[in-house]
């Protein structure tokens, strides 16, 4: 939404800033932004796929074990 700041004012950034500034706000927290940039979405998105990823194989892993 950065690279478009007048998006930010409809109502689906107004949502998107909603969903997405509470997660966000736990990175900013401990990540500094480096000069004008922030890296803390960069972090926030690898650690949520480093938790689905590992969600879902174990519940995989549940699903293989119940059936054996």
């Amino acid at each position: 939404m950065s690279w478009v700041p007048a998006s930010r004012e409809t109502k689906f950034g107004i949502l998107l800033s909603r969903i997405t500034e509470p997660y966000l706000a736990f990175f900013r927290r401990f990540i500094p932004p480096l000069g004008m940039i922030d890296i803390s979405p960069i972090v926030a998105i690898f650690v949520l796929n480093y938790l689905i990823t590992r969600g879902v194989f174990e519940v995989y892993r549940l699903i293989r074990a119940s059936l054996m």
